[in-house]
């Protein structure tokens, strides 16, 4: 009988999402999990399956575990963890994995992020849609055929292994000691924040944590674990004055993306974090270093990667620092992919997606927290002083539009400004830039949500303001 689930509906470009029992279910996860196997090529091998807290994911990993050892793989169930502890599972392992989230949406959702052994991304041109035709197949068959020989299922606990591995790549015990408000929206944070930060499972640092929301709770009492919406950093922010931090740091569902707030409870802009982390990293590659029993010789001009949102300080902070800037589309699958190409040392992305080569050139909001942990504890200055020095435009933020006719729109924005001297791009969406540099936009449509996207930048208030408002109004006037 037909299965009433159309995979299509929750196969993404860069992973899956979907509303649990509708377009995300057992049987459908199951499906998933044995073409997981097939397509990947997994049989006879491990396959690491672990979750997030939301109510559904303790489910779905054994329906995916069902299906996997059907088709002859052994799975090691990892219980709960993080988005980037499935990365490093799959990197210290070198093994493929799953871990069943929905990041940042809401609690109606969930879904799945999958990688290949050494944390290879698979995306929608790496497999991903493969996997989704051989499970809609199944699916429609009403059965996942069995192998010949049906694998095992062990478990495993990565949290102390992580832990200690973060710790070797960024070392914060010399630092001065910080108060540091950490927002875990009742996400995975809540976990990994004690392990890494704390003293759950290591010996204390000079950090005392503030915790906010640490209780592991996938129905997100508090506020949605999605910090890119200002109004989901307004405890955070509200905490760090109250209690005199340092600092705040804010982690969505999965705890892939961090958000830093300074100590006057201003928000730190992503492109600010990349600029601070790419100069660290820079700064070690060209000195040279062990890591992991790895050794890296000195680099005379050491890559970093950023999307094409990323504000324009972040290339030329990386030009001045002696290093080499590679601009990308924006998708956690592209960069790595661009990582791994350029054998870049870190990449950074506008929405607090941070890539380091010696995390398996994947993405972990913890690494990039310890690197602005390290940056602040190592000199006396507040943050705010520290952050300015990478920040100096003046940025609109992400603003999304309802649109019918998107390419309609994009085209009439462009007759809006075809008097202006500009430079058009077409690398991921429209990127239209003033001829003398003074600003930039950029649309792009979602590829999860039936937005146009407006982000913008400008080397002064007034100016962005009048662009980001010209572009809105043209964008906005038949919607």
């Amino acid at each position: 009988m037909k299965t009433s689930v159309d995979l299509s509906q929750s196969f993404k470009a860069y992973d899956v999402r979907g509303i649990v029992g509708q377009t995300i279910t057992e049987d459908s996860v199951r499906a998933v999990g044995a073409a997981f196997v097939d397509v990947l090529g997994l049989g006879g091998q491990r396959v690491l399956v672990g979750g997030d807290m939301r109510p559904s994911s303790p489910a779905f990993a054994r329906a995916f575990a069902e299906g996997a050892t059907a088709r002859g793989a052994d799975v090691v169930m990892l219980g709960l963890v993080s988005t980037d502890m499935l990365y490093y599972a799959c990197g210290v392992e070198d093994a493929a994995g799953v871990v069943f989230t929905a990041s940042h949406n809401p609690a109606e959702y969930n879904g799945m992020k999958m990688a290949r052994a050494g944390a290879v991304p698979v995306s929608s041109d790496t497999g991903l849609y493969e996997i989704r035709d051989v499970a809609q197949r199944y699916l429609d068959g009403g059965a996942v055929p069995a192998a010949e020989r049906t694998g095992s299922v062990t478990e495993q606990d990565l949290l102390s292994g992580y832990a200690s591995y973060l710790r070797s790549l960024v070392d914060l015990s010399g630092i001065r000691p910080l108060k540091v408000v950490v927002d875990a929206g009742n996400g995975m944070a809540g976990k990994t924040t004690p392990a890494v930060l704390g003293d759950a499972v290591l010996e204390a640092l000079p950090l005392e944590i503030v915790p906010l929301y640490f209780e592991l709770d996938g129905t997100f009492p508090n506020h949605p674990a999605n910090p890119l919406e200002p109004e989901n950093l307004r405890d955070l922010q509200r905490a760090v004055t109250e209690h005199g931090a340092d600092l705040g740091l804010a982690f969505d569902g999965d705890a892939d993306r961090c958000f830093v707030i300074d100590e006057n409870g201003d928000p730190v802009s992503p492109s600010a974090v990349t600029g601070l982390v790419a100069r660290r990293e820079i700064a070690r590659a060209k000195a040279g270093d062990t890591v992991n029993g790895t050794v890296h010789a000195p680099e005379a001009e050491p890559v970093v990667i950023h999307n094409l949102i990323t504000s324009r300080a972040v290339p030329e902070l990386v030009a001045a620092e002696g290093g080499r800037a590679v601009k990308t589309r924006v998708g956690h699958s592209f960069i790595k992919a661009v990582m791994a190409q350029e054998k870049a040392v870190f990449g950074g992305e506008h929405s607090a997606h941070y890539y380091f080569r010696d995390f398996f050139n994947a993405d972990t909001g913890m690494l990039a927290a310890m690197h602005v942990l390290a940056a602040l504890g190592a000199q006396d200055q507040p943050l705010s002083r520290l952050a300015a020095e990478y920040d100096p435009y003046v940025a609109s933020g992400e603003i999304n539009s309802q649109v019918e006719d998107k390419d309609a729109a994009v085209a009439a924005v462009l007759e809006g400004f075809a008097a202006e001297d500009t430079v058009v791009e077409r690398m991921d969406g429209t990127t239209v830039s003033a001829a003398d540099g003074s600003w930039w936009f950029n649309l792009r449509p979602s590829n999860t949500e039936p937005f146009l996207r407006y982000n913008g930048e400008a080397a002064d208030a007034a100016t962005m303001e009048r662009i980001r408002d010209a572009v809105l109004a043209i964008v906005r006037r038949d919607a």
